[in-house]
């Protein structure tokens, strides 16, 4: 006997129908048979969540329910996967539901809440919204919407920052190729960390400045050399503090040089120089970055030989030193401090010191 019958077939009989309706019943118990065992797993705990979201599936599947009970199956199950963190599944129930009964405030609220979590916050915002149309006194919406606020405003702050960053690294990335300057990678970072040069509103430069005691491999750190700066010696280093390590007092100013070491490594790029200054900032992305790096290593380590000594006169301006045609700059300016009091002088200007591998 067919129960169910074909499109213009004979009409069902009073005994048909009968079977009809009977089964209907059976399939609409069993539904919430299952759709009540759910509800238990999920006050069980977190170790039957599975077994509800089971049972919750098993009633969905008897298509016996009415489109607002089905609703709330849907949303109890979006409910349980939100538990389990299931948020693409939780969303995706929360919306069936919602087809069914748009004014289902449960599945509103958890549709909004897996929007949120999906860092969807327009969604979940826009959900809030329609939940609140239904129900202006739900707390749990407000509260939510009030996360969402937050959230937004978070985004909104970093997307700005990150737009500033940007624009204020390819302002500097221009003025250097703008200078003529040549930038290779960078050395000594654990001195430097992650300084780099600030270009200010009157379009000057402003370089970070590593100066290294080549003899000894101590440092000094000038924080803002403004590139027209002339390189006197008096300026930069005080006469009246002595050097802890100088006992001999080879390294007053009567007897300092100034060097830079010539054509190390090879000049970065514009890409990859980009990627270097942003590092950093809320504009910087990790992706591709160490590979770069390595680049640079590989590119490096190619420089064999010994190393050429060029030295600074002290009546030129940075500028004039960084624009020199054999002066690539390791990241950031680098000058080597010598005595001419000092044995290790005519090893260094021999070339037989190099600087330690970067």
């Amino acid at each position: 006997m067919a129960l169910w019958m074909e499109k213009g077939s004979e009409p069902l009989t009073e005994s048909e129908k009968a079977d009809l309706e009977a089964i209907a019943a059976l399939k609409e118990s069993a539904a919430f048979e299952f759709k009540e065992k759910g509800n238990q797993y999920v006050k069980m705990g977190k170790k039957h969540y599975t077994d509800a979201i089971d049972c919750y599936t098993r009633a969905i599947d008897q298509k016996a329910l009415s489109d607002p009970e089905t609703s709330i199956l849907f949303s109890n199950r979006a409910h349980v996967n939100l538990l389990l963190g299931n948020l693409r599944r939780a969303l995706i129930d929360s919306q069936d539901a919602l087809k069914l009964c748009p004014s289902n405030i449960k599945a509103i609220y958890r549709a909004a809440k897996a929007s949120l979590s999906l860092n969807m916050l327009a969604e979940a915002r826009e959900y809030c919204l329609k939940g609140l149309q239904f129900d202006p006194n739900n707390e749990d919406l407000k509260k939510l919407d009030r996360q969402i606020g937050l959230k937004i405003s978070e985004k909104e702050k970093h997307e700005a920052q990150v737009s500033k960053a940007a624009a204020e690294t390819k302002e500097l990335v221009s003025a250097i190729e703008y200078r003529g300057l040549k930038i290779g990678k960078a050395m000594y970072r654990e001195l430097t960390g992650l300084r780099k040069p600030v270009l200010d509103k009157s379009n000057i430069l402003h370089w970070p400045v590593v100066l290294l005691y080549a003899e000894v491999m101590s440092s000094d750190f000038i924080e803002d050399f403004c590139e027209t700066d002339m390189f006197s010696l008096s300026n930069i280093f005080a006469e009246d503090q002595p050097l802890s390590w100088d006992v001999e007092n080879n390294y007053r100013i009567e007897f300092i040089e100034l060097y830079y070491e010539a054509g190390s490594g090879l000049c970065l790029s514009k890409e990859k120089l980009l990627g270097c200054l942003l590092e950093g900032t809320a504009a910087f992305h990790s992706d591709g970055v160490g590979d770069e790096e390595k680049d640079a290593d590989e590119d490096y380590k190619q420089q064999t030989g010994s190393p050429k000594w060029i030295k600074v006169n002290e009546r030129r301006t940075l500028h004039d030193v960084l624009k020199e045609p054999n002066f690539i700059i390791p990241g950031i300016p680098v000058f080597y401090v010598l005595s001419k009091r000092s044995s290790f002088y005519s090893k260094f200007k021999a070339g037989k010191w190099a600087p330690p591998s970067a």
